[in-house]
Parts: structure tokens; sequence; C-alpha cells
């Protein structure tokens, strides 16, 4: 039998925090994948598959799509696994154009210190909505 479990505070038995925290506070959406070669997701939450749009331009699809187009999102990139390069995110642009967010994707552009599109080898993304 469906139902609809309804809390307004939730607990561990030490901390605890209302429920609305937990709905909006949590990434709807997340992805650690490889762009480099054949893009590939390393793990991921609610995204279904990565495009690769060409040299250092990607689109995470959502599984599920968002209630609107005016989610926050957060975004980096490396070229090795714990380590801080000087690279840089673009999310609003996609190979010289305007890649405007949708319910259903998103679009990095990454680029190197010089403003040069580069497959990076670890992008992660995280999406937040209410």
């Amino acid at each position: 039998m469906a139902g609809t479990l309804t809390i307004s505070t939730l607990s561990d038995g030490t901390n605890s925090t209302s429920s609305t925290n937990c709905i909006q506070g949590s990434a709807k959406a997340w992805v650690n994948f490889n762009g480099t070669g054949t893009v590939a997701i390393r793990d991921s939450y609610n995204v279904s598959s990565i495009t690769d749009n060409g040299t250092g331009r990607y689109q995470v699809n959502f599984t599920n799509a968002m209630s609107n187009a005016n989610y926050g999102a957060s975004v980096s990139v490396s070229s090795m696994p714990g380590v801080s390069d000087a690279n840089l995110v673009s999310t609003d642009a996609n190979g010289g154009s305007r890649a405007v967010p949708t319910t259903t994707a998103f679009s990095v552009t990454t680029f190197n210190a010089q403003f040069n599109a580069l497959d990076m080898d670890y992008v992660r993304v995280a999406i937040f909505s209410s």
C-alpha cells in the first residue's frame, strides 16, 4: 500500500533538524565524472548520463527533472585527484553560445588558465533546488 509519511523534525537522538532543511538543503542531483577520452560517470545521484559536446564541453542530463530551471549549481574541476589546478569553469557558455539551464540538463565548459577549452579528468557538479 502506497502512502505519505509526514515528518516535521528528523533526529538521530543527538542532533535534529526540520524536514524542510533536508528537503531544500540536499543536492537534487550530483555527479563525479571523467571528462577525458570517453566520458564516464564515476558516481552520481539523479544523473542519467553525460553528453560530450566537444573539447571541455559537457551536458549533465538529469534522471528526474528539476521543478524549474532556477536551481543553483556548484562545479569543480581538476586534472588530478586532490590537486587544485588553475582551471576555470563556465556554466553558461557552451562552445561560444549561451547554454541556458533547463529542467532536464545543465551545461558545463571547462578551461585552463589561458581560457582554452580543455577536457578535465575530474569534473564534479552538484545541483541544488527547492
